[in-house]
């Protein structure tokens, strides 16, 4: 009777999502609008000390967005401007995965601020996709490629986004 409590305790936490102090990942986001109109991005993503991200889009248009949890900045290459905002309530990635509960084999739905969002991880748990409808009813997925984990936290330099001084500066 003890060994089968503990192999169900074990297959328990074996489920359990949790998210890596920092990851790095090439992604690919497809947003679908209501109409069945589909543009797909691509580019890099790192994710830091579980409020710091920064989205790095090289296709099809050059962007940077970035966050601290307090404050989002969004850079746009082809519009040479930058747009500066405070996060009431920022998308804690942390939050979302703590409320996963388990699916089937490898996916996971978790609800978080009235949205539900699909996760779906590899063998070794690490993050595959994501998707959830966001608050104008497009469909978003982002496929993650070559996620790396580790300890610790990202730089800086890294985690934030570059502003060229010649760009024009909003705040919203």
């Amino acid at each position: 009777m003890r060994h089968l409590l503990l192999i169900l305790i074990l297959s328990y936490t074996a489920h359990a999502l949790s998210l890596p102090e920092k990851f790095t990942a090439d992604f690919t986001q497809q947003i679908t609008n209501p109409k069945k109109k589909v543009i797909t991005y691509q580019g890099k993503v790192y994710f830091s000390n579980k409020t710091f991200f920064k989205w790095d889009y090289t296709s099809p248009t050059k962007k940077q967005v970035c966050s601290n949890g307090r404050e989002l900045t969004v850079v746009d290459h082809d519009l040479e401007q930058v747009s500066q905002y405070d996060i009431d309530k920022g998308f804690n990635f942390s939050k979302v995965l703590k409320n996963a509960k388990l699916h089937k084999k490898n996916i996971y739905v978790a609800k978080y601020e009235n949205k539900s969002y699909t996760i779906q991880v590899d063998a070794q748990q690490r993050l595959q996709s994501i998707a959830y409808f966001d608050d104008l009813d497009n469909k978003v997925q982002i496929i993650f490629k070559k996620v790396k984990y580790a300890k610790g936290n990202l730089s800086k330099k890294i985690m934030t986004c570059k502003i060229p001084k010649a760009y024009d500066i909003i705040r919203g």
